[in-house]
């Protein structure tokens, strides 16, 4: 059982960090000096973001939820009632095979996509942002492949459509919201070699993460909804 944090300590929330680049986000704000809440999908087996939790000296806490299932964001949130979060990170994301057109990929396989990559993002949104400071960062991570301007080349059709639906969404979301209130971002983190993003992508993770987090720090207090990428440069929408 994870120790209480410090009231002075920050927090982040990490939705999906079980691998890839949710872990290392983990990672870096653990590493930052942070208390990190990172979530792993109910049947997970024991893994990195485990270990890393057993030699944080309750730092790190393992929640679970798997995003698709609305009741068990609620009972995510219900869990965490009383915590202050600084950084509401949501990562969870699948793709399909990149090379199907939209004209050749199932209904099923469609919906899957879609409804992981954004409306689950934004019911963790929606469903968590009371927790989240005043003053504090609701992030979802995008895609570069999700700017409607910057594709002129085609490919991943349905994960480009999923990630421009959740910027979308994200637009519908900040226009509800105080004038004055958080700061979201959407975050395009470069193409990484990771599982989903394949051995030939073009950044490690140690190259991305660190970067993502450093741009998530420094637009803290800034209010309003801001496509970034991992460098800090505004992505078209």
């Amino acid at each position: 059982m994870s120790t209480s944090p410090a009231p002075h300590s920050p927090t982040a929330l990490i939705i999906g960090a079980s691998r890839g680049l949710g872990l290392a986000l983990a990672q870096e704000y653990l590493a930052r000096g942070w208390q990190v809440i990172g979530t792993v999908r109910p049947d997970a087996r024991p893994g990195p973001l485990h270990q890393a939790a057993e030699a944080s000296q309750g730092r790190l806490t393992v929640e679970t939820v798997d995003i698709v299932h609305a009741e068990q964001i609620a009972a995510l949130r219900q869990r965490l009632e009383g915590r202050r979060i600084d950084v509401l990170f949501v990562n969870a994301g699948v793709t399909n095979d990149p090379q199907e057109t939209v004209g050749q990929v199932s209904t099923e396989e469609f919906t899957r996509v879609m409804v992981t990559n954004a409306l689950s993002p934004m019911r963790c949104v929606e469903a968590l942002d009371d927790l989240v400071t005043p003053k504090g960062t609701i992030a979802v991570m995008s895609s570069g492949l999700a700017s409607i301007t910057n594709n002129i080349s085609g490919g991943w059709e349905v994960y480009r459509a999923s990630k421009a639906a959740v910027n979308t969404l994200m637009r519908s979301y900040a226009a509800r919201q105080p004038a004055h209130g958080r700061t979201l971002l959407v975050i395009a983190p470069g193409w990484v070699r990771t599982d989903m993003g394949g051995p030939q992508a073009m950044l490690d993770i140690s190259e991305s993460i660190p970067r993502v987090v450093d741009v998530v720090t420094a637009q803290a207090g800034k209010p309003g909804l801001q496509y970034l990428d991992y460098q800090g440069q505004t992505v078209a929408w």
